[in-house]
């Protein structure tokens, strides 16, 4: 990467970092520190297009999302045969431990830090799965996600509840508990594709 790449990058994951903070923060002080290092990341932009900042800073206000699905990544870990759920804070439903992507991450990092972050351990992803499209799989949200699906193995750590999973544990596919959305309808794939009774890695197919 030659550094007006790097450059670019780095304007970039600014401008995703203050763009979703000024989304989900309702603190006033917070607002105002995203807006200035949105500001920041379009100054960087014009130092290297030699533009003036105020032309493209609007274009950066606009790209909360950017123009693409939202990217998605969640960690499949198996003990003795039974899968790993947490049980998430906000619906009280259970779920596949998993987030969204961060700027500047790929989403096998991603499904790792979210691994360590919901349950506090540390895993190591082995292999792909598979793609799931949100629209096609029942996961309730606004926008449309792409759910990057890896399975892996835990290396250090117990699993144990956080703020953001109030409960954990390992269940077969028959003892399943009550799941959020989306993840009734892909869990159970989740169980054939380790199986090898769907091929890896699954995509949604037209």
């Amino acid at each position: 990467m030659n550094s007006t790449e790097a450059l670019y990058q780095i304007a970039d994951e600014m401008r995703g970092i203050a763009n979703l903070g000024r989304y989900f923060t309702k603190d006033p002080y917070d607002q105002a520190r995203y807006a200035q290092l949105l500001a920041l990341s379009a100054r960087l932009i014009g130092v290297v297009e030699q533009r003036d900042p105020e032309e493209i800073l609007p274009h950066f206000e606009d790209l909360l999302y950017h123009l693409t699905p939202l990217s998605g990544a969640e960690f499949v870990a198996f003990q003795e045969g039974k899968l790993l759920l947490i049980k998430r804070h906000d619906n009280g439903l259970w779920a596949v431990p998993g987030g969204a992507v961060e700027m500047g991450e790929t989403p096998a990092e991603t499904a790792v830090r979210e691994l360590w972050e919901e349950v506090q351990v540390r895993g190591q992803v082995t292999q792909f799965l598979g793609l799931f499209d949100s629209r096609l799989w029942g996961s309730r949200i606004k926008l449309q996600l792409l759910h990057h699906l890896f399975l892996g193995e835990i290396v250090d750590g117990t699993p144990q509840p956080t703020a953001e999973a109030t409960d954990v544990g390992f269940f077969t596919e028959y003892d399943l508990p009550p799941l959020s959305p989306g993840h009734a309808q892909r869990i159970p794939i989740i169980f054939q594709l380790v199986r090898g009774e769907l091929p890896i890695p699954y995509f949604d197919s037209p």
